[in-house]
Order: C-alpha cells, then sequence, then structure tokens
C-alpha cells in the first residue's frame, strides 16, 4: 500500500488559525486587568456565553440601538443590525458570517471615538436596554459558581468593553470578549485577530485556565451555540443552556444537561417578523418583551 502524505493546511486555514490565536491573545491581555484575589475554589471556574446565554437576543444589537439614540448613526442603520437579532429572538438561531458582518459594522461606526465615551455609554445603554433582558436562570447558574467560590467569566464574540459592563454589572469576576485596535485611546476601526468565536473562544479559555491555574475537568461552560461546541467540549461539565437545534442534539448525543430558559411558544408571543415589523425594527421599536421563565436549577 502506497503511503500518501497527508495535504498541507491551506492558506486560508493557517490566516484563520493564525486570527484566532491573536484574538485569544488579545482578550487574554485585557482580562489580565480584571484578576482578583484567588478565591476558596482557585481551580474551578464558569464560563458563560453572553447572547441568547445569559441575555436573550445579541448584545451587539442593544449596543447600536442606544448608540442610535445618541446620534451614533441613523436609525435605518439599524437594519444592518436587526435580522441577526431578530434570528436570536424567534429561532434562536447563530450565523458565523453574519455575526462577523454585525461586529465589522460596528466598529466601522465607533472608528475614531475615544475609548472611556463608548465605556461610559455602555453602562447606560445596559442600564435602559440590557439589564431586563437577562434570563434569571441563567444568572442563577452563575450565581451559584460564585457562592461556592469559583470564579466566573463571560467569553464572547462581544465587544470586550460592553462584555466586561456586563460582567460587572452582575458581580462576575471578569470577561474575555472581543478585542479591537486602540491607538492613543480611540478606536481605528479594526479588529486585533478576528471576534472572539467558535474555536477563537476555547483558545482563550484554554490561556486563562494557564494563566490562572486552572483544572479544565474541574470547570463549566454554558452556551446556547452549536458554534461553541469547542469551549463546551474543553471542560469536564458543558451544559447547554437555551440550545439551537444543532447543540440539543449533541448534548443529548453526550449526555450532557440541557437548561431552557426561554419562555413557551415564543414564537407566538414575539411574532413572525414582516417587512412593515423590520421597519419598526429599524425605526428603533423593540419586537416586544416576552415573559420569561423564572427557573433556578441546580448546576450538579
Amino acid at each position: 500500500m502506497r503511503f500518501r502524505p497527508r495535504p498541507q493546511r491551506s492558506a486560508d486555514d493557517k490566516a484563520r488559525r493564525a486570527d484566532a490565536e491573536a484574538a485569544a491573545t488579545a482578550a487574554l491581555k485585557v482580562a489580565a486587568d480584571q484578576a482578583a484575589k484567588a478565591p476558596p475554589d482557585p481551580t474551578a471556574a464558569a464560563f458563560f456565553d453572553v447572547d441568547n446565554t445569559m441575555m436573550m437576543g445579541a448584545s451587539i444589537f442593544y449596543f447600536a440601538r442606544g448608540l442610535a439614540a445618541r446620534d451614533f448613526f441613523q436609525s435605518r442603520d439599524l437594519l444592518r443590525f436587526g435580522w441577526q437579532h431578530v434570528t436570536y429572538r424567534v429561532w434562536g438561531l447563530e450565523n458565523t458570517d453574519g455575526m462577523r458582518d454585525v461586529k465589522e459594522a460596528a466598529l466601522a461606526f465607533v472608528a475614531g471615538r475615544e475609548v472611556a465615551e463608548i465605556v461610559r455609554f455602555g453602562e447606560e445603554i445596559y442600564d435602559e436596554r440590557m439589564a431586563e433582558r437577562i434570563y434569571s436562570g441563567t444568572r442563577a447558574l452563575a450565581e451559584q459558581h460564585l457562592d461556592a467560590g469559583q470564579r466566573v467569566w463571560l467569553v464572547t464574540a462581544t465587544p470586550v468593553e460592553l462584555a466586561s459592563v456586563i460582567a460587572r454589572r452582575l458581580g462576575l469576576t471578569g470577561a474575555l470578549g472581543t478585542v479591537s485596535e486602540v491607538v492613543d485611546g480611540r478606536y481605528t476601526g479594526h479588529l486585533v485577530g478576528e471576534p472572539l468565536h467558535g474555536p477563537a473562544k476555547a483558545a482563550a479559555v484554554r490561556a486563562l485556565a494557564e494563566r490562572e491555574q486552572l483544572d479544565l475537568s474541574r470547570c463549566w461552560a454554558f452556551s446556547d451555540s452549536i458554534n461553541d461546541l469547542p469551549m463546551l467540549s474543553l471542560v469536564g461539565h458543558p451544559v447547554a443552556i437555551n440550545p439551537d437545534p444543532d447543540l440539543k442534539a449533541v448534548a443529548r448525543e453526550r449526555d450532557w444537561p440541557i437548561k431552557d430558559f426561554r419562555m413557551a411558544r415564543k414564537a407566538a408571543r414575539i411574532g413572525v417578523p414582516t417587512a412593515a415589523g423590520m421597519g419598526a425594527l429599524a425605526g428603533g421599536v423593540a419586537a416586544g418583551m416576552a415573559l420569561r421563565r423564572r427557573y433556578i436549577g441546580a448546576t450538579g
């Protein structure tokens, strides 16, 4: 039998891997400023995704709406963010290319702005548009880990400045998020690496675990998306929260815990989006708040 050499990794694959590593390194560097003193249980930690896991919908969309209200851009530009948000609200689906487009559109809007200004607006917008959309069940899980003396991190493709605001408001340890390039205290409109998404999340968690001397077999990870399978597979205790169909199938196959904090019959309550509905969305009108299930579940 003739030996066939393995094909070399394509240039595109190498570039994507390099971008993922750059994103993870940048996220870890920012997180270094958030590290607190060692907790009672220093080798275990919990990692939570944000969009549709900790928060109903896409955090970047709420942030964009808040910026639109502050005249950063016109309301019709929200159409660039709106469809991604609708897919979260109605179907709970996440598209990798779509999320990257959303992040890059957001970067274009903040290019040239001071970081301190965006952080200040992030604090205000969290109070105005995000706080009421936090899933109480997911927050309860995070608090259980804190009460057990473990550190709790958000790990998200959301810009790290916004992710850090959310983590701070929830009383969590810190956040790993997408890092934007900054020169002289202002955004350039470019990312450092790629959005912290998919394999980049796993790389960031692994790097954080090495720095903080965490035992990944004792750590937990929570997400709604199949795109976070690398992160979920990295820890000893993965949990599917509000899972998309693909993640639910994997979780059942691997006997992972599944928790769903979404309301029953959500499509009926929110309504399937129409052209008129999208127009209202672009105008800054919310599609409607859903009643949320109050659930406090043990992490096992």
